[in-house]
């Protein structure tokens, strides 16, 4: 058995194990976990036992909630954060489709997933409900990236100049797919190096070598500009935001100096080339450049079907509403290409306004709780909800060039930003207080 295979196995059984004699939330870590290794495409798959390991990481969490669920909810109440209406209501959408879907049985298989995805998110938000477990959360998700990174670096690119299969279990081996999934830790590791010891520095500068250096081998433009956003927009508030902890504006100055001098030693000629095509709209023999095209035939497609045309609805249709060259040695249609026309196409107006006000929802919460923060002064809680925001903004840039409405990473990265508000914020509201005072009278109790 190769020693990555031993380590997988080694922590997928102490996950297990800690998840009844330490922590639930231990088991949405193997949750994590399993989708980021993503254990059935890696070349030492054949040396570990063929077991389901998500389906297992699954029954965990669903059973770990089960047996807590009393104790969980004293502190995270579904019913405190509005996301999840908004996520039940972009289910529900999906559902309703079912019916009159252009491919129903591929549509009903994906609705299904997406069904699966939104339980584990719910129950998640129960299971990681201290600022330990978040940070847990988050440092899982940063290393499962970086072993991604690290197998780019191994595999190298192919002879298209791309490095394809390498990523987690919802991206189909697709390189754009797994390059936006890997772009919100760096600006989560921004925070991190920021704001940690010299061990957790260091270890977030190996972290985001090797993550940046994936990103850069995988030949993304739409991960460039998610990471350019992401960054960017974290950096602008630790330099011109009023609250400043000693040396910050010196250390974000720092942070932009290594983040060029890293950029300028891990990137190369082809992919600077590639960057290069971004502005090459005009063009449609440049790759990417026909995006636009395809999104404004969704438009006609919402012509005639005014409540979508279901998952894969606009792929089947597609060429009636594309020019024939594009076609041309084709035995199927084409994409379109951008989660917000993605989600127009499949679920119609109504769906796309749900998924906006999920989105909307999201950042008004982490709003209050920013200013809940500011008002007790705590800015290091401030600073983390402004990199969870960045981190999201980060995926929403990339995802706007692929097709990622249901994708793990997207509600992860909402639900980082609801454990963060229910931990800063909602467990304070009055509400909540009563809540847990009236339990604790009848022998209810907090969870230690």
């Amino acid at each position: 058995m190769s020693k990555v295979a031993l380590v997988f196995i080694f922590l997928f059984v102490m996950g297990l194990i800690s998840a009844f004699v330490m922590s639930p939330a231990a088991s949405f870590l193997v949750y994590q976990l399993v989708y980021l290794v993503n254990p059935d495409i890696r070349w030492w798959a054949a040396s570990i036992p063929g077991v389901q390991y998500s389906f297992i990481a699954a029954v965990l969490m669903l059973f770990m909630l089960s047996v807590k669920y009393n104790e969980l909810s004293i502190h995270a109440s579904w019913k405190q954060q509005p996301i999840f209406k908004w996520i039940l209501f972009l289910l529900l959408m999906y559902v309703l489709m079912i019916s009159i879907a252009i491919v129903p049985e591929v549509h009903k298989g994906f609705t299904y997933d997406f069904a699966k995805l939104v339980v584990i998110i719910f129950v998640a938000y129960k299971l990681i409900n201290t600022e330990r477990a978040l940070d847990a959360s988050l440092w899982t998700y940063i290393v499962g990236v970086t072993y991604i990174g690290y197998v780019a670096y191994s595999v190298g690119r192919d002879w298209q100049g791309r490095v394809e299969g390498i990523g987690m279990i919802d991206t189909g081996g697709d390189g754009n797919m797994t390059a936006a999934a890997m772009v919100p830790a760096l600006v989560i590791l921004t925070y991190m190096a920021w704001i940690g010891n010299k061990w957790i520095k260091v270890l977030a500068v190996i972290c985001g070598a090797f993550i940046a250096n994936g990103i850069v081998l995988i030949n993304s433009r739409g991960a460039f500009l998610g990471a350019l956003a992401g960054i960017s927009f974290f950096i602008f508030y630790m330099i011109f935001s009023r609250y400043q902890r000693k040396g910050q504006r010196g250390t974000a100055i720092v942070i932009i100096l290594l983040g060029l001098v890293g950029t300028i030693y891990v990137t190369d000629e082809a992919f600077w080339l590639r960057m290069g095509t971004i502005e090459a709209v005009d063009d449609g023999a440049k790759s990417g450049s026909h995006r636009i095209e395809f999104w404004m035939a969704t438009l006609d497609v919402l012509n005639d079907y005014p409540l979508g045309v279901g998952i894969q609805g606009f792929i089947e249709l597609s060429p009636n509403y594309l020019p024939e060259h594009y076609f041309e040695g084709r035995t199927t249609g084409k994409a379109v290409h951008s989660t917000w026309f993605q989600v127009l196409g499949e679920v119609g107006w109504l769906g796309l306004g749900f998924m906006l006000a999920l989105l909307v929802s999201t950042f008004k919460m982490s709003k209050k709780t920013k200013q809940y923060l500011i008002r007790n002064e705590d800015y290091n809680g401030y600073f983390k909800m402004l990199a969870l925001e960045g981190a999201l903004l980060s995926f929403l840039v990339a995802a706007s060039f692929i097709n990622r409405a249901r994708a793990e990473m997207l509600y992860w990265l909402i639900l980082f930003i609801a454990i963060a508000s229910n931990i800063y914020y909602l467990r304070f509201t009055e509400p909540k207080r009563k809540i847990m005072k009236s339990r604790s009278a009848v022998g209810g109790g907090e969870d230690e």
